[in-house]
């Protein structure tokens, strides 16, 4: 039987996910509570096996929650769940030991399958938040690269990206041949690639320039 703790400020969820997991023969919830703080102190007195906790939480952010939970139980097991993840937040949850991070709009059995299967040690993500993350940092590492060049070399870039060599860059930019190469140099070393076909393949996949 896992003992499960509920930790959510939303009471209708909390109530719809407490019999949920009340009908399922190895999951028994022993109490719930939508204050992080409460929570720390339910731990110490019920003991519970795992947490569900939200990542969003009025009084306390549930990775401080989470924090204090463990530091003082390391064998609880905590699922935090959220619906809108940052790197910087999952990056957090797994140094101090959270055991899964779920989207709270998901599935109940995708829910009931990491609660039975969530280990102390272990780390899972759910694809969807994945997904979300990995969004994210692709706009990241776009908007991070486009501010990198300079409109002139945007300019080239994009002019490359057409096909067209140095000498007919230079004519339409109206700029010496030299001064091309120069340009071209610049956004070589920036993308960390070796030939102007390479480039172009790295600011496509950046975003930089539309694919060809």
């Amino acid at each position: 039987m896992i003992r499960i703790l509920i930790v959510d400020d939303h009471t209708t969820f909390t109530e719809l996910l407490t019999e949920a997991l009340d009908r399922e023969p190895d999951l028994l919830t022993v109490g719930s509570t939508d204050s992080g703080r409460r929570a720390i102190g339910l731990c110490r007195e019920l003991n519970p096996d795992l947490v569900v906790l939200d990542y969003h939480l009025p009084d306390v952010n549930g990775l401080s929650v989470a924090a204090s939970i463990l530091a003082e139980s390391p064998g609880i097991r905590i699922v935090m769940l959220t619906g809108d993840p940052t790197p910087e937040a999952v990056q957090h949850a797994a140094t101090i030991g959270v055991g899964a991070f779920l989207p709270k709009d998901g599935s109940l059995a995708g829910m009931l399958n990491t609660l039975r299967n969530v280990r102390t040690g272990g780390f899972m993500v759910h694809p969807s938040l994945v997904a979300q993350l990995y969004a994210r940092w692709n706009q990241h590492e776009r908007q991070n690269s486009t501010q990198t060049f300079t409109p002139r070399e945007l300019e080239v870039l994009r002019l490359m990206a057409d096909g067209n060599d140095v000498r007919a860059n230079a004519v339409i930019l109206g700029i010496s041949e030299n001064t091309c190469r120069g340009y071209v140099k610049s956004i070589l070393a920036k993308l960390g690639v070796h030939t102007q076909l390479e480039a172009v393949v790295s600011a496509t996949r950046l975003g930089l320039v539309g694919a060809h």
